[in-house]
């Protein structure tokens, strides 16, 4: 009989973002591996039986009991992992409760494969490597693209680890090149895109052109996203007298969004709303006429990929990874970052195309996520990665 591989997903707090799910319950549902999950338990969540949790709550006692648990396993069944693994954390000054509460659940369940989600923790788990785990770490978005390039002490650790990690995961060819700055070598690293839950059919969302078109961004108010090149774009619209509503959910009460938007006069015409649950998010999306992207820098955004699955047309920047799934004018339109001016233009474009071409985006849009994203391709990939590691 074939050994199962125990695959430990590791992003330090239960449950995770959408890919990481998605990534968890499908790697459950092929039967093939048992996922251990290791981390702060933020919520309740259930998965099928294949998922084992293996996380603590932030309160003192639960930690403390946690940490007992494991520290008396440990030393009656395993005392020279133990104290290997106490000797390898104080010679890195990690000799902590803190640390130890992370580390020794993973310690006493040894799965095959260690999988970090954020390759900034690196320097914590380089360790499992000393009894046998393979690490995996992935490569996405800030943990490469600039945190690095602003942090020369996180660009040491990356150049000091990166070389001895068994494989990387990358979300795009894009960040797949950063990664390389530091040491991961290309013959180690895999690209496998985000995958969506698919029908098989397009979406048949294409609406006509509206009197007041309608523009949604979605994330978090951080300068990477570019939000004030799009505000930027909006006073020239405004100044052209073309109808227009933008939103930006997310950006709810961040100051500097608000100035700016005061600041241009585009209280009447920009609405900052907060985050919203996942299912109220695809409602707004599946009802907007432009899904817009002003990012400097991404991997590949989840948020294009649902728009494209619900027929919304998209506009990106040139940014990470997005050209690797836009192609401007086919699956939707692209333009250079910070280019307020070519952001307006293009909008105001795309306001007048016709119902054919609008369809014909979205059609060619939805073909692109089932070549390259869906679910059960992520999986598959995923899984014989894993295999060879």
């Amino acid at each position: 009989m074939k050994k199962r591989l125990k695959i430990a997903i590791y992003s330090g707090e239960i449950p995770s973002t959408t890919f990481i799910e998605r990534l968890i319950t499908g790697l459950s549902e092929t039967g093939l591996c048992d996922i251990f999950l290791f981390g702060i338990k933020a919520r309740r969540v259930t998965y099928s039986n294949k998922v084992r949790v293996l996380g603590y709550t932030n309160s003192k006692l639960h930690k403390a009991f946690y940490l007992l648990t494991y520290s008396l396993l440990l030393f009656f069944l395993r005392r020279n992992d133990k104290k290997k693994l106490d000797t390898l954390l104080l010679s890195q000054s990690k000799n902590t409760l803190n640390n130890k509460v992370k580390c020794y659940p993973v310690l006493w369940h040894k799965p095959d494969i260690f999988h970090l989600q954020w390759a900034k923790g690196i320097g914590d788990w380089i360790w499992v490597q000393e009894f046998g785990m393979k690490l995996v770490v992935s490569l996405r978005g800030a943990h490469i693209n600039y945190s690095p390039i602003a942090d020369k002490k996180l660009a040491s650790v990356y150049c000091r680890n990166f070389p001895k990690v068994d494989g990387f995961h990358a979300v795009s060819k894009a960040i797949a090149v950063e990664a390389q700055k530091y040491g991961a070598t290309q013959d180690k690293i895999k690209v496998v895109y985000s995958g969506l839950e698919l029908t098989g059919s397009k979406p048949d969302v294409v609406r006509k052109t509206p009197a007041v078109f309608q523009v949604l961004s979605v994330g978090r108010p951080h300068w990477k996203k570019g939000y004030t090149y799009a505000l930027d774009a909006c006073k020239l619209l405004k100044d052209q007298g073309f109808l227009f509503q933008y939103s930006i959910v997310g950006g709810c009460d961040d100051i500097e969004l608000l100035y700016h938007i005061h600041d241009l006069g585009l209280a009447d015409v920009v609405e900052l709303t907060d985050k919203l649950p996942n299912e109220r998010v695809m409602t707004r999306m599946q009802n907007t006429d432009l899904l817009l992207l002003p990012s400097v820098e991404e991997g590949v955004a989840n948020v294009v990929l649902e728009a494209m699955s619900l027929g919304t047309l998209i506009l990106t920047t040139d940014c990470g990874g997005m050209e690797e799934v836009i192609i401007d004018g086919i699956t939707g339109f692209v333009v250079p970052k910070r280019d307020s001016k070519l952001i307006a233009e293009t909008i105001t474009s795309i306001s007048k195309l016709s119902e054919n071409k609008r369809n014909y985006i979205a059609t060619n849009a939805y073909q692109k996520l089932l070549e390259q994203h869906t679910k059960s391709e992520m999986i598959t990939r995923m899984y014989d990665f894993y295999k060879h590691i």
